[in-house]
């Protein structure tokens, strides 16, 4: 069993600079069984964020249902989301689909994810996602590979990617703690492409490998990605600078080394 301090040791081991914003993706399979479970691993990476001034981002979405109900914490991500999102000290963002939930100083997490209430898609560069990469954040990848590194939405919308988003708008909610229910429209995944190209965003790894994008360590038994949001930025600016309007995203075929190694 793994215990909270090598837990901590291993989040310190891993670079991640003060300050910073941080999306973490985590299996808790790929950790190991860990001593006090995912309530404690939760309370470990708030103790990691207030104590080196990061904000700690964990995605709390409810895309499934296309609901984000404020009494009920159930996130279709798994354990760790769902006790992010009623944990007291996580500031969950008003995205009736793709919320985060946002640990740290709690006035600079109001302030990160305010404008989501207003966004119109799942990852907007207007909302928290976009607030990662005007930052200069990082994607902390734990047990998971680049399939679940949903800042790559967001920064192929900042690129207006073709057949990403549906051109009308489908309905979402919001209920709020006193029983309201908010709708919202948002531009939704385009399904043209593929019918979800996250599952082929693994193969920019070795693009993001090429410009140095990625740290790889551990954490518990877990393989860990550091990822720099502003590396991949430009690293897929580059790639689809380069592509022009070929589709990457169709397959899962290894991507053309020469839509990002120059000669």
């Amino acid at each position: 069993m793994i215990n909270k301090h090598e837990l901590y040791n291993a989040l310190n081991g891993l670079n991640i600079p003060k300050g910073k914003p941080v999306i973490i993706h985590t299996s808790l399979k790929a950790i190991g069984e860990t001593e006090g479970g995912a309530e404690a691993l939760l309370e470990m990476l708030i103790t990691y964020a207030e104590e080196n001034k990061n904000l700690i981002c964990i995605p709390t979405h409810t895309w499934k249902t296309m609901v984000m109900d404020m009494n009920n914490p159930d996130s279709c991500l798994g354990v760790l989301p769902s006790l992010a999102s009623k944990h007291p000290k996580g500031i969950r963002s008003m995205h009736p689909t793709h919320s985060i939930t946002v640990f740290g100083d709690r006035k600079r997490a109001e302030e990160f994810v305010k404008n989501e209430k207003n966004v119109d898609t799942p990852t907007n560069p207007e909302g928290a996602y976009g607030n990662i990469i005007k930052e200069d954040g990082y994607v902390l990848l734990i047990g998971v590979n680049q399939t679940k590194n949903t800042i790559i939405h967001c920064i192929e919308e900042m690129l207006s990617v073709k057949n990403r988003l549906t051109k009308e708008k489908v309905e979402a909610k919001i209920i709020h703690k006193d029983g309201t229910v908010e709708k919202r429209y948002l531009y939704w995944f385009d399904d043209a492409a593929s019918s979800d190209v996250s599952l082929n965003f693994g193969k920019f790894e070795e693009a993001f490998r090429h410009f140095n994008c990625i740290q790889d360590g551990f954490f518990g038994n877990a393989k860990t990605q550091l990822c720099s949001v502003t590396g991949i930025k430009k690293a897929l600016e580059i790639i689809y600078k380069k592509a022009g309007d070929t589709e990457l995203l169709s397959n899962d075929l290894p991507l053309d080394e020469s839509f990002y190694k120059t000669n």
